[in-house]
């Protein structure tokens, strides 16, 4: 199992994190504001908008909610501070290399936040660039293969401008350059697939490998980083192996 089909199973399992702490509906605003923001209300335009609408829909967010928050970020609706998208870098313990994506309306209450909990777990906050060359920005899909054809969406991604198609586990992830986001988004709704996860997103150029007991510190970093408020969204370029991750499943 790759190291982003390990990442994928945390973040499903964080998702009903989120629901439980009540924290799911304002990241998910959050994300419409931007979009919206960035490419405009009208969702048949604008893709980034349309995933972000569509997740907040299968996560039972009102539709009061998902309108308000299309009007605040086409500027239809004058409410609260302004949202800034920002990404602070920094590393995690045994020097795991993070990319922390913020959306904040207070950029001194995030910074200060995110430098309080690296402190707190020997990590620190690095110099801009330091850490981001390690990255490189890709669309990315993800959705559990149920009962699709594995041939018919290897081909179709890779026909739609994906760079990489894995399948494992019964679990299907689409990895391309930024630019192919639409196309292979337009090629999933043809076969009627709605991905669990559509985004554009920062993944390592090259992934570490800990030990299982240093990558649960490490995860837990993550994780303590992403129960912000302000944090959308933290990446690195831990890989976790199928060891690791029995370990994290008892945790």
């Amino acid at each position: 199992m790759s190291g982003h089909s390990h990442w994928a199973t945390i973040r499903r399992k964080k998702g009903a994190a989120d629901a439980k702490r009540g924290q799911l509906f304002t990241r998910l605003a959050r994300e419409i504001v931007l979009a919206a923001r960035e490419g405009g209300g009208d969702l048949s335009a604008n893709v980034r908008l349309q995933f972000a609408v569509e997740k907040a829909r299968a996560s039972n967010m009102p539709k009061d909610n998902i309108e308000r928050a299309i009007k605040r970020g086409t500027g239809e609706l004058k409410e609260g501070n302004a949202l800034e998208e920002l990404n602070y870098e920094g590393y995690a313990p045994n020097g795991i290399a993070l990319i922390i994506s913020c959306i904040t309306d207070n950029r001194n209450r995030a910074v200060a936040e995110i430098r309080h909990i690296l402190n707190r777990f020997g990590g620190s906050m690095a110099e801009a660039g330091s850490v981001a060359w390690q990255f490189t920005r890709n669309a990315y899909f993800s959705f559990p293969l149920d009962n699709g054809d594995p041939d018919q969406i290897f081909e179709l991604a890779v026909e739609a401008g994906a760079s990489d198609v894995t399948i494992e586990n019964d679990l299907v992830e689409i990895i391309g350059p930024v630019e192919s986001f639409k196309d292979i988004s337009n090629m999933l709704k043809s076969l009627h697939i709605e991905p669990e996860e559509a985004e554009l997103r920062m993944l390592p150029n090259m992934e570490v490998e800990l030990s299982p007991e240093d990558t649960i510190q490490v995860v837990k970093v993550i994780e303590a980083l992403e129960e912000l408020d302000d944090v959308y969204t933290v990446y690195s370029n831990l890989s976790i192996s199928d060891e690791a991750m029995a370990k994290l499943e008892t945790v």
